[in-house]
């Protein structure tokens, strides 16, 4: 990223990374609550490299862009609409949303869909892993309210599939039957509650759905409402 190797001046900086706005920096610095390479900074104005920076003791979360992956819990949104109840937002650290730009999940997971959500505050990485032109695959644990048939795997396949009220087909996902009423499907988009819509396509409701994997990304053993931070990504 740009950003990487790109110094900032104390006041930007503190507002950058959401702990304070540019007003209230000469305050920090005062306090010595900023340090760099362990040495307190005396000056707002002065240009520092953020990965040397400490703040209250604690080296900046993502310098060169936050990457986190969130196990996303059930009865959360991933809205910021506070009239749509609890946002994945209000389970992490409110500085997160302070940062400049803030953070946002690389694409949605339904209320009641759990599982591997991605948090970035670099808008390059969010067009990257969204956009349809670079079949990012999603992998998608669905339980059924009937049994999962074989017949389904050729038709999810076939990329001939289309969902109530759409004209273009999905493209090909792959249908892997785990169990009597457990299904794991690869997709490759991320339409309005595809998989959702998918299964009903052939008849099946799903009565829970849990996203394990997204793109190189294992969601792994990670327990519900929790993080862990990731390295920036390498884009070939």
């Amino acid at each position: 990223m740009g950003e990487e190797f790109r110094r900032l001046r104390v006041d930007q900086l503190l507002s950058r990374f959401g702990y304070c706005s540019r007003r209230e920096a000469p305050k920090w610095v005062r306090e010595g609550r900023v340090t760099a390479n362990g040495v307190a900074l005396e000056s707002t104005d002065r240009r520092v490299d953020p990965r040397a920076v400490q703040v209250d003791g604690a080296a900046i979360e993502g310098p060169c862009g936050l990457l986190v992956l969130f196990h996303k819990p059930a009865g959360v949104v991933c809205s910021r609409d506070e009239r749509e109840g609890t946002s994945v937002y209000d389970l992490l650290p409110p500085r997160w949303s302070a940062r400049n730009p803030p953070i946002t999940t690389v694409g949605r997971l339904d209320r009641e869909t759990t599982g591997l959500l991605l948090i970035t505050d670099v808008g390059e990485w969010v067009h990257r892993w969204t956009s349809p032109r670079h079949h990012v695959v999603k992998t998608y644990e669905a339980t059924l309210d009937g049994p999962v048939k074989e017949e389904w795997k050729a038709v999810f396949a076939s990329g001939e599939l289309r969902l109530d009220g759409e004209d273009k087909p999905c493209l090909p996902a792959q249908l892997t039957v785990v169990s009597e009423r457990e299904g794991r499907l690869d997709v490759v988009e991320g339409r309005y509650h595809q998989v959702r819509r998918m299964f009903a396509a052939v008849g099946a409701g799903v009565t829970r759905l849990h996203r394990s994997r997204f793109g190189p990304y294992e969601l792994g053993d990670l327990p519900e409402g929790q993080w862990r931070f990731l390295e920036p990504p390498c884009f070939g």
